[in-house]
């Protein structure tokens, strides 16, 4: 038999060589080549069309009862899986250190189980006086969770195998985890696949919901192989500054419900509190209006949140090259509207520093932000007020045109909500009342001119 050759798999992409060296070859990153245990090289003559045993098929039309959702008790959380847990589902959650992954767990798990449910935290990390001394703090003390420190995972399912199937088993983290039968350290690619598998199947045997925490790279990603985001089924991260108090848990992935389904957390001191109408966070702090300030009214998942965007724009005196700062927004579509502002406008910001910032820490990815954009990038340049109470969406093209955007009516019909009385967006005959005195903008210069004349 033939001598199995080596490989090397990248802790960082995951990507494999043939031979170690300083740098991967994908990802440019160093130092991030481990050894892997060579994949099992089966001969021709293997035939696997016997041998295995029966696979039983249902029909997708079968009658029965579909498994009934669990509440986790935090209306939040439960909004973010699209509804609560689905048994025998498994959940990934990934977030920086320190931003409350554990804590919103400990309380999740805490609540189930005074519910009457079934809740097992396993702690990969911490010692169980470490734990019970957080849950003391935030007055979980007396929840029936059982708890335990272990980071063999042929341990934790022999005792998990031999007591009470549990209704939530959280494991905090993946990357502590290790398997005797995989060689390799914990976190390594290898490790972290096999470990999750074994838990995984044993969720999907047992009908029992998993919740694995992950922990995340420089850039924000999930550490270890992507693979693992395919093998769950919820892939949920944890979002927010330090510096800030409010959290965001938002879904990446579901297959049993919504993707970019949001719910909103406060950090306090008694651990994370449910954010009812996030919009009044964001929001908060606007006694009147100012120059280079809009609001625009995002879509997370189903849910409208209003945002603030704040400009400023700051003359150069001297030859010296501007800046373009850019916080909770994407710095390429910033030039690319202060391009179109100059182009088909008539507006001068090359001799001028532009900051543009989504206040309280929040990240925009929509395109309908462009316009809010616009507005408060004019409002700063005029040094004018936009008008009070006022809300603005749209889509920017390069050639000036404002376009239609999604779910309109109900992004103006939460601005109502909320005591706004004017809403700017692009010219749409097919956009329904929705409580707000509404004005239709077709092209961004029109935009400048009623910014200009304050109206």
């Amino acid at each position: 038999m033939a001598k199995p050759k080596r490989r090397y798999v990248c802790q960082a992409c995951g990507s494999v060589a043939h031979r170690w060296q300083g740098q991967c070859a994908d990802c440019s990153e160093w130092n991030t080549l481990v050894e892997d245990m060579p994949a099992t090289v089966f001969s021709q003559k293997h035939d696997l069309s016997s041998g295995g045993r029966a696979v039983e098929f249902v029909s997708l039309d079968k009658p029965g009862e579909l498994p009934a959702r669990q509440s986790t008790g935090l209306a939040e959380f439960d909004r973010a899986l699209g509804g609560g847990l689905v048994p025998g589902s498994a959940i990934l959650m990934g977030g920086d250190p320190g931003i409350g992954k554990s804590t919103l767990l400990l309380q999740a798990t805490a609540r189930l189980a005074r519910d009457g449910k079934s809740a097992v935290y396993v702690s990969g990390e911490e010692a169980t006086a470490q734990v019970r001394m957080r849950a003391t703090r935030l007055g979980l003390a007396d929840a029936p969770v059982k708890l335990a420190a272990a980071t063999g995972v042929r341990d934790i399912l022999t005792t998990l195998g031999a007591m009470e199937t549990p209704d939530l088993l959280v494991i905090d983290s993946i990357q502590t985890m290790h398997s005797d039968t995989i060689e390799g350290a914990p976190g390594t690619v290898s490790q972290v696949r096999g470990c999750a598998f074994e838990l995984i199947r044993y969720a999907k045997e047992n009908g029992v919901a998993l919740v694995l925490v992950g922990h995340v790279t420089k850039d924000g990603n999930i550490a270890g192989p992507r693979v693992l985001e395919h093998m769950v089924d919820v892939v949920m991260s944890f979002e927010g500054e330090r510096s800030h108090q409010y959290r965001i848990l938002r879904a990446l992935k579901n297959r049993f419900g919504a993707v970019d389904e949001i719910g909103v957390f406060s950090m306090a001191s008694e651990g994370l509190e449910e954010v009812e109408n996030p919009s009044m966070l964001f929001l908060s702090g606007r006694d009147q209006p100012l120059a280079g300030s809009a609001v625009f009214p995002a879509m997370e998942g189903t849910r409208p949140v209003l945002v603030e965007i704040q400009a400023l724009i700051v003359r150069l005196q001297s030859g010296a090259t501007p800046r373009r700062a850019v916080v909770g927004w994407d710095s390429g579509r910033l030039a690319m509207l202060l391009a179109v502002l100059e182009s088909r406008c008539g507006l001068n910001f090359s001799s001028a520093e532009v900051y543009l910032n989504v206040a309280g820490g929040y990240r925009l990815a929509d395109p309908a932000a462009d316009l809010a954009v616009a507005a408060a990038l004019v409002s700063a340049l005029a040094d004018r007020p936009l008008p009070d109470r006022s809300v603005w969406l749209g889509e920017i093209a390069l050639s000036g045109e404002v376009r239609p955007v999604a779910h309109a009516g109900l992004r103006l019909r939460e601005a109502a909500k909320l005591g706004f009385a004017l809403g700017c967006g692009p010219v749409d005959p097919k956009l329904a009342p929705s409580g707000i005195d509404y004005r239709g903008v077709g092209q961004l210069a029109n935009l400048v001119d009623r910014v200009m004349a304050n109206a």
